[in-house]
């Protein structure tokens, strides 16, 4: 079978979507290497994001081959990208980032699938521009009405789209997303210590990890700190203006010297953060999917999140949840999974075991399932 992939988010986004494109297609090549993968970019970036593709024999990045199309990137992906996945053969196209080819239809031969990962310029509207919402509000319907197959990262994220797009429900399939396998992996105590170095990082912290806005609530655990004696909070995102809500309340609670933000951090870094914390929170008010609370299940590090979106989906039963208003309930969670060796041992040991059902093996037959009965 021959698939062709949207590369745009693998090959530009560091984060969040890039992440999830590249674990996609890595995952697929080394599952199936008698399928051939075709990865579309418009053009090669200053940093090469696609180098974890390196080796995988069976993976094809393809460029615009008409020359003046490689000048109009956004034309290309939105048009050009058709014409060369039907003369390549492809039987299936899969959209990873919320978006298809305006005219993909005409691509006879090829089946299309688009994964969409969540629907949060609807539910925050305020943190979006007006043009960026009626943009990403355009953009996502279209794809949903056009593919043949929607992939939804959760539960969550398809009800969603079967609420706000009306689509139905049997066009749907559930996808969950996974994490970079290095996560699973034990640092030396040789790695972690100069990781720790590096980062000026506290002795005992409780981490987060993600964008620093609005909807990720990390004001929340600032606040549940001041009921915490002995430890620190680190936070590891780009920051947004949201960050000086954070340091605002850090600075009227007296914690500013308790919070620690770390910016730019590199994903080979990012695992013994993991594992030098003592407990990771993560109180977002809506997530697509919620991969930061994964990773802290594959580290082996007891994680507490928030109701009301997907992200009991992605810490299961091993996890603990607080409302995402309730800053002394989280307090008194991170105290008792501090305190209680054997219901720290217990959600350590559960999470590793829950994480297992993301393995990209389980979720690369998954698709294959997906694409094999799209194809028909």
């Amino acid at each position: 079978m021959r698939i062709a992939f949207d590369g745009k988010k693998a090959a530009f986004n560091r984060a969040g979507l890039g992440n999830y494109s590249r674990f996609v297609i890595r995952a697929m090549a080394k599952r199936f290497p008698d399928c051939q993968f075709d990865v579309y970019v418009s053009r090669k970036g200053k940093r090469n994001m696609l180098d974890t593709l390196d080796g995988l024999t069976n993976v094809r990045i393809c460029y615009p081959t008409l020359p003046v199309l490689k000048h109009f990137p956004k034309l290309w992906e939105r048009f050009g990208i058709t014409r060369e996945v039907a003369a390549s053969g492809a039987e299936i196209y899969h959209g990873l980032g919320n978006e298809l080819p305006a005219n993909i239809r005409k691509a006879k031969g090829t089946r299309s699938i688009v994964t969409i990962h969540d629907l949060i310029f609807l539910f925050f509207p305020h943190t979006y521009s007006w043009i960026d919402r009626h943009f990403y509000n355009i953009r996502f319907r279209s794809a949903c009405m056009r593919a043949d197959r929607i992939v939804a990262v959760s539960n969550c994220t398809a009800k969603d789209i079967v609420k706000y797009y009306f689509i139905p429900k049997q066009k749907i399939s559930i996808v969950y997303q996974g994490c970079d396998s290095r996560f699973r992996e034990r640092c030396s105590e040789n790695s972690r210590q100069t990781v720790k170095k590096k980062f000026s990082l506290p002795e005992r912290f409780v981490l987060t990890v993600g964008t620093i806005e609005e909807r990720k609530n990390a004001a929340l655990i600032v606040e549940a700190l001041k009921e915490i004696d002995g430890l620190d909070l680190v936070i590891v995102g780009k920051r947004t203006p949201y960050t000086a809500t954070v340091e605002e309340k850090a600075r009227e609670l007296a914690l500013t010297k308790r919070v620690h933000i770390l910016e730019n951090v590199e994903t080979e870094d990012l695992p013994a953060i993991y594992q030098l914390s003592e407990i990771f929170a993560y109180p977002s008010r809506y997530e697509g999917f919620g991969i930061p609370l994964l990773e802290a299940l594959c580290s082996g590090v007891p994680a507490i999140g928030a109701t009301g979106s997907c992200l009991e989906e992605a810490g299961g039963s091993s996890s603990l949840y607080v409302d995402p208003d309730d800053a002394k309930d989280l307090a008194a969670k991170i105290v008792n999974v501090l305190s209680d060796r054997e219901l720290r041992e217990r959600m350590i040991s559960r999470g590793l075991a829950y994480s297992h059902y993301f393995d990209e093996e389980v979720l690369a037959d998954r698709l294959m399932e997906i694409y094999r009965d799209v194809r028909g």
